[in-house]
């Protein structure tokens, strides 16, 4: 069973379609009990970073999450502002505190917004970084993108992928059993449905 954290912020019905039409079990949940029973986890997310982090404290999910994935080292993938929560802080709706998983910083797209429209909306060749098992065997480079903010992490190694829309960013993150992609992949059609076939079967 993978568990869809519910945060009250997010795609969790698509996520969990998707799930299905790969013949996976989603459960979208925030009872501490089914993500013990998981095997895996992923972390959807629409919205501000701030609004995102006041979600999830106020719901008690951050020792609950901690100790699935830091501590029993269960997959997990966030998507989107999921992906964007992991690291040390955001700048969205004000300075903000996020899970601390990834140390980085999540700020605004620094691009001339006279040529590149914000939000960045639409779909865009993503690079892949030789290792990282999400892209492992998928032919397709293309995924759908929602957002205006972008994790800059500290370390380089932790980066999966990138992509440019006037700049270049991160596009995915790696780290141990932690990942990230700042593309829905549930909405990404075949590639994104082999991004989670991918995950699902680490």
């Amino acid at each position: 069973m993978i568990a869809i954290v519910d945060y009250g912020m997010g795609n969790v019905a698509s996520v969990r379609n998707a799930l299905a039409l790969l013949g996976a079990e989603g459960v979208v949940t925030s009872i501490p009990e089914d993500f013990e029973r998981a095997t895996h986890i992923i972390f959807p997310g629409v919205g501000a970073f701030s609004d995102g982090m006041r979600e999830v404290q106020e719901r008690g999910l951050v020792p609950v999450l901690e100790g699935e994935v830091l501590e029993k080292k269960k997959p997990f993938l966030g998507i989107c502002l999921g992906m964007q929560l992991l690291a040390g802080e955001g700048e969205e709706g004000g300075r903000t505190k996020g899970l601390g998983w990834i140390d980085g910083v999540v700020r605004k797209f620094r691009i001339d917004e006279a040529t590149f429209r914000l939000p960045h909306i639409g779909w865009d060749d993503i690079t892949p970084v030789d290792g990282c098992p999400l892209f492992s065997g998928i032919e397709s480079r293309d995924y759908y993108f929602v957002h205006s903010y972008v994790l800059e992490p500290v370390q380089q190694e932790v980066v999966a992928a990138t992509v440019n829309y006037g700049e270049t960013f991160v596009a995915a993150v790696h780290k141990d059993n932690i990942f990230g992609v700042q593309f829905h992949p549930e909405k990404s059609q075949k590639g994104g449905l082999s991004v989670l076939r991918n995950f699902i079967n680490l």
